[in-house]
């Protein structure tokens, strides 16, 4: 009976307080965060993606969009919505070693692995995760955020 309860209360505490439904052209698309370099569209759909807890946003990349080497303090989960993302782990941009992923694809890039981002032609991600969402890049360098201080 106990072992039935603990279940019971799991299986309540997993579901939301209220849905979240959103069709897709009620996506909210707003401007890149400054960590991206300039292009990119950007929408929450669930949480804060600067705080802890759990988030997931949307971006809309132009073609040929070039994400840099990073890593991020957390697990970041990748869906591939629409067009192609390629996608390569290491320090440097291999495009030869990239996986090619189409609607559809997914990757997880753990937490703290460094990995690098690009598009060949408009690409719309989501990305989900635990919070807080951010980006630290291999070379200070490639660092858009840096370029905007100069």
């Amino acid at each position: 009976m106990r072992i039935a309860a603990v279940a019971l209360l799991c299986s309540v505490a997993a579901v939301p307080a209220v849905a979240q439904v959103r069709s897709a052209a009620a996506v909210k698309w707003g401007p890149g965060p400054a960590f991206l370099p300039a292009g990119a569209r950007f929408a929450v759909l669930q949480g804060d993606p600067g705080n802890s807890g759990v988030y997931t946003i949307r971006l809309r990349l132009p073609a040929r969009y070039v994400v840099k080497p990073h890593s991020h303090p957390t697990d970041e989960d990748v869906t591939v919505l629409s067009g192609t993302l390629l996608v390569g782990m290491g320090d440097s941009m291999n495009v030869r070693k990239a996986q090619r992923l189409t609607a559809g694809g997914f990757i997880t890039a753990p937490k703290d692995a460094h990995h690098f981002a690009l598009t060949r032609g408009p690409t719309i991600i989501q990305i989900h995760g635990e919070g807080p969402f951010e980006i630290t890049y291999v070379k200070a360098a490639d660092d858009p955020r840096n370029a905007q201080r100069k």
